[in-house]
């Protein structure tokens, strides 16, 4: 058999449910994989190997017919999502000490009622609102970053540490890792998931973000969820040929590298070649507006969510979040309500625009992984999308230059995720079969 913490959710989960693998035997792969890979990944900020155990212990005791549907599933959390058994300290300097919140977050209420395991706390950057990297590193190459601020979340999924794991996006932060370290990430519509209990930066953009190595994985979390589109998604699975497939450039493609270039080439080629209706398509002038708007939500509403820690312990924080609170920026109210009016105005625009394709596919990030842990990446291809509030899939199984991962991503309307996952699935398998990327870690 293959060796458990080689498997997805999905093929764990049929294996629990049929008796054939107690989530124990799960429990002590996974571990023994990050214990062998952790001195170098470092995807971790805080796990208990005991309690994990004990869980996992406990699980297995529970009677198959009230088993859940996500029973033993193993799930890393980011660092800045509340966790009742498990501190959660956002990678800062002023909560360092903190203690078990003895609370846990909506996401994770959710997640332990439908049986999951809940491994540990992933690493994050500090209130995953900063660039600065580290320590973690890309599983590919332990040179380069895995991405922020999703950091070990992303890097503990492409490692094969755990089969799911539990991110945020504010810009770029699930997305963008995902790319890097070569799985799946989905961003769902805003506000389709709650995100109470997870720590605040922007009110407009904050998002949980998923982590996964198969679409499959997705559609159980969706279930679970209850992620629902208006119009029901066909059981059967979505048809390249014929289907009508937008290429959208974005108005950040300037900053895209040859990697990215080249996967966006690559991409059309293969979907031609399976029978897609490929078409590139130019978004209105208005969207270019998008990224100033969306630094000024920021700038206006960090302000805001980050005054209390400021308040605490100034002295301990970040500068650039330091700047938020002392609106640095100068930015007035006036231009902040704009920016507020601008992105509503445009989010029924692309709606609108979405719903005559199939599926539209942009870049996810601006190259592969950067050399460095020092930085995250940028978010300039990712932060528009979030912005408009729709949701949105790395696919990934393309290389860049050296050999690393790069994906794409397919976005649709508002609450229309399932279509997005149901499409995304079939482009997926495509991808990775022809895309050339080849991992190392297999």
């Amino acid at each position: 058999m293959t060796e458990p913490y080689r498997l997805t959710a999905s093929e764990a989960l049929s294996l629990m449910q049929k008796g054939e693998l107690t989530v124990q035997d799960y429990a002590k792969s996974l571990l023994a994989r990050i214990k062998d890979r952790d001195e170098v990944v470092k995807a971790w900020a805080y796990l208990d190997p005991e309690f994990v155990l004990a869980q996992a212990k406990k699980l297995d005791e529970i009677a198959p017919e009230k088993r859940g549907p996500l029973h033993g599933v193993a799930i890393g959390v980011k660092d800045v999502i509340l966790t009742k058994d498990m501190p959660t300290r956002h990678n800062s300097g002023i909560y360092a000490d903190e203690p078990s919140p003895l609370v846990d977050a909506a996401p994770i209420i959710t997640l332990r009622a439908a049986g999951a395991l809940i491994f540990g706390k992933t690493t994050t950057t500090e209130f995953a609102a900063v660039t600065d990297g580290g320590p973690s590193t890309n599983p590919h190459d332990a040179t380069r970053t895995p991405g922020g601020s999703s950091s070990g979340s992303g890097a503990a999924v492409g490692d094969f540490q755990v089969p799911i794991s539990l991110g945020t996006q504010t810009g770029g932060s699930t997305i963008r890792p995902g790319s890097f370290n070569g799985c799946y990430a989905l961003k769902p519509t805003w506000g389709a998931i709650s995100r109470e209990g997870l720590a605040q930066y922007s009110m407009t953009c904050d998002t949980l973000g998923l982590y996964a190595r198969s679409v499959e994985d997705f559609e159980l979390l969706s279930k679970v969820f209850q992620l629902a589109d208006d119009a029901p998604i066909p059981s059967a699975p979505f048809s390249i040929k014929g289907a009508k497939v937008a290429f959208c450039k974005s108005p950040a493609w300037e900053k895209a590298g040859p990697g990215t270039q080249k996967a966006f080439e690559k991409a059309q080629e293969i979907l031609k070649k399976s029978g897609a209706i490929v078409e590139q398509i130019e978004l209105p002038e208005d969207f270019l507006k998008i990224k100033d708007w969306h630094a000024n939500v920021l700038a206006g509403e960090g302000r805001s969510s980050f005054l209390g820690h400021y308040l605490f312990g100034k002295e301990k924080m970040n500068k650039s979040i330091v700047s938020h609170v002392e609106n640095a920026t100068k930015l007035s109210r006036k231009a902040q309500l704009e920016s507020y009016d601008g992105c509503a105005r445009l989010r029924p625009v692309f709606d609108e625009l979405a719903s005559k394709y199939d599926a539209i596919i942009t870049p996810s990030a601006a190259d592969e992984a950067p050399v460095g842990i020092a930085n995250t990446g940028d978010a300039v291809f990712c932060s528009m999308w979030t912005i408009l509030q729709v949701p949105c899939l790395n696919v990934p199984g393309f290389a860049g230059d050296n050999g690393m991962p790069i994906g794409l991503t397919v976005v649709g309307a508002r609450y229309t995720d399932l279509h997005v996952l149901h499409a995304g699935k079939a482009i997926g398998k495509l991808f990775e079969s022809e895309g050339g990327f080849k991992s190392k870690l297999l």
